[in-house]
């Protein structure tokens, strides 16, 4: 059995993650490692917790003391821990640095014991390259973080590359564009959008709604990290972007229109400080090894909004009984208008 650790594996994207692994690899035995936190979640992997090959650890990545001996065993590590929303990194920027810089300090460390080691995987972001004006970002480009969570994310890319090139260790970076599906803890864009809308309750819409993102569907995010395990060159940047490219107020509209909900319900508020305003991600270097996305977007976010219309079960005790999650809303929408 090939042992891989996934750190944050309890969130939207690890927990997808390790979902398609348990079912793509019979030769991997899973260990998800994750803190719990607000978005980390045990309901995101109620359908694997118990699975055969797969074991759940409550920890930590910057506690040493926990992460490490898990990290020392592993062939294949998958780091997804770390703090990831951009508006919680302005109203507490220290979360962010203690756990995705020096938590990735502390995995790095460790990987460097790990005797049979043979890919550190680094999941970073397209945020790290800052606002876009025109063109796609490519891996080569000059990283400009413009807020407190992309600088942090690239402090983690950057530190990762260090132990390649100082120490080397197999660590690969992906920079993956937004991403979308079941299971997106519901403060972030869509998720919110949808649930909000359920409930008749207004959508929060940024400045003037014309942010572009590139969205990628998170069951093509994880096919290409697999695909990188195998066939990336260590020390190398990955771009993983959906080619969809979809501006906020447009997105606001599709969802709306699925749901069959009026546009009265759009509340503009205002923009938030540092607000990038384009992202776009030149993945012709993955594309070289034969990744391509398959989740057309259209059909994948009418999947995804469907999802949250048939799960009330996950997402409404959150909203409606979890104070913390109360007192953030209010605190960046409603006091905010």
């Amino acid at each position: 059995m090939v042992e891989v650790l996934v750190t944050g594996g309890a969130g939207f994207i690890g927990s997808n993650f390790v979902r398609y692994a348990l079912g793509a690899h019979p030769d991997w035995r899973v260990t998800t490692l994750d803190k719990l936190t607000y978005a980390g979640r045990r309901e995101n992997l109620l359908d694997v917790i118990t699975h055969p090959r797969h074991a759940f650890v409550h920890g930590d990545i910057a506690d040493a003391a926990v992460s490490g001996p898990l990290v020392e065993r592993a062939e294949l590590v998958v780091h997804f821990a770390a703090e990831t929303h951009v508006d919680r990194s302005i109203l507490a920027a220290g979360d962010f640095i203690r756990t995705d810089v020096e938590g990735t300090f502390v995995l790095l460390e460790a990987a460097r014991r790990a005797a049979r080691l043979r890919r550190f995987v680094q999941i970073s972001t397209d945020e790290v390259y800052g606002s876009v004006t025109s063109g796609a970002s490519r891996e080569t480009d000059e990283l400009k973080p413009r807020n407190p969570y992309a600088a942090s994310k690239a402090g983690a890319d950057r530190l990762a590359y260090s132990y390649w090139a100082t120490y080397s260790l197999p660590v690969v970076i992906t920079r993956a564009s937004n991403n979308y599906g079941p299971y997106q803890f519901p403060e972030k864009v869509i998720p919110l959008f949808v649930t909000n809308a359920i409930d008749d309750i207004p959508v929060p819409l940024y400045g003037d709604g014309r942010h572009t993102r590139d969205w990628l569907h998170v069951n093509d995010h994880c096919q290409a990290i697999d695909l990188l395990i195998e066939k990336a060159t260590d020390g190398e940047v990955y771009n993983i972007g959906g080619g969809n490219e979809v501006m906020n107020v447009d997105l606001t509209k599709r969802i709306l229109s699925s749901l069959g909900k009026p546009a009265s319900l759009v509340n503009p508020v205002p923009d938030r400080p540092g607000h990038d305003r384009r992202y776009c991600l030149d993945t012709s270097k993955l594309r070289t090894l034969g990744w391509m996305p398959q989740v057309p977007f259209e059909g994948g976010l009418r999947e995804t909004i469907d999802w949250y219309r048939h799960n009330e079960w996950w997402w409404r005790p959150v909203k409606e009984a979890d104070p913390a999650f109360r007192s953030y809303y209010q605190a960046q929408y409603e006091r905010r208008t």
